[in-house]
């Protein structure tokens, strides 16, 4: 009998392939309470705590596309975006309305060649502030509506991350994001709509197909969401846009998938429901 050969080492990239996945854990973990706590207190605590959230999303936002240190110009662009989520509470819709043009104006007189990527990261990251405000209302309606939003985003993202490295298989867009695989989008996809139709089905009395149709919804535009952010950065070729969150990254990678997610629970609680029901109009039919 022909002695056996010894098993082969696992190369670097196999032992380190999970090595981030204990400060993912961590982090997911503290960012979820921050959220609850946020989503339960709601009123100034809650948009403050997003207007500060998304205010950092906008320095680095800033830092990428302008490739240099922060001007104090453009702290103040940072500080008028977190501005923009406390005066919600106050002055509303106009009032955050408001606060967000005068960053725009103020990015015009900062230089004409950045001019373009300043206004869209401002009116964007203004934009995901009045959704997200107007989703959690005044009423315990916007925590359900929360708590729905957040399990297919965060699910989503889960079951893409351990299903893709644990499959692999072919890329999804190699050309945007080489470490993202289709094995990885369907698994998300299966995991994140139907955990938000079971969180659905325990929180509203409304037709089980709607509530699928709208977590498939979200959990596809978040994987666009993910994708769109991994072609900015590829763009101006840095691959993350922070290292605030041990093993995500900054704030922008942490907050891509939410992204056209909760502009589409705007988009639907705002149709169904009226600008001033957003949570009830996405989740009672």
């Amino acid at each position: 009998m022909e002695p056996r050969e010894p098993a082969a080492k696992p190369t670097v990239t196999q032992r380190r392939n999970w090595a981030d996945v204990g400060p993912r854990f961590i982090s997911a973990m503290v960012l979820i309470a921050i959220t609850a706590t946020a989503l339960y207190l709601g009123s100034y605590f809650f948009s403050g705590v997003v207007g500060a959230v998304y205010a950092g999303a906008y320095r680095e936002w800033e830092t990428m596309v302008s490739r240099a240190p922060l001007t104090v110009p453009g702290m103040a662009l940072i500080g008028l975006v977190g501005l923009s989520g406390l005066v919600f509470p106050l002055l509303g819709i106009w009032g955050l309305a408001a606060t967000i043009l005068a960053a725009c104006v103020l990015a015009v007189f900062m230089g004409r060649e950045l001019v373009a990527w300043r206004i869209a990261g401002l009116v964007l990251f203004g934009l995901l502030i009045l959704s997200a405000v107007l989703m959690r209302g005044d009423g315990y309606v916007g925590i359900w509506a929360g708590i729905f939003l957040g399990t297919v985003v965060w699910m989503t993202d889960s079951a893409a991350f351990f299903t893709g490295r644990q499959i692999g298989g072919e890329k999804l867009a190699p050309g945007i994001s080489p470490s993202k695989t289709w094995s990885g989008a369907l698994g998300g996809l299966a995991l994140g709509a139907g955990a938000g139709l079971v969180v659905w089905i325990v929180l509203t009395d409304s037709p089980w197909w709607i509530g699928l149709l709208i977590s498939i919804s979200i959990s596809i535009l978040g994987q666009l969401g993910d994708l769109s952010e991994s072609a900015v950065k590829r763009h101006f070729r840095i691959k993350d846009s922070g290292d605030i969150i041990p093993g995500h990254g900054g704030l922008m990678d942490r907050l891509d998938s939410l992204t056209f997610g909760i502009i589409l629970v705007l988009i639907i609680g705002a149709l169904h429901g009226g600008i001033g029901s957003v949570a009830e109009g996405l989740l009672y039919w």
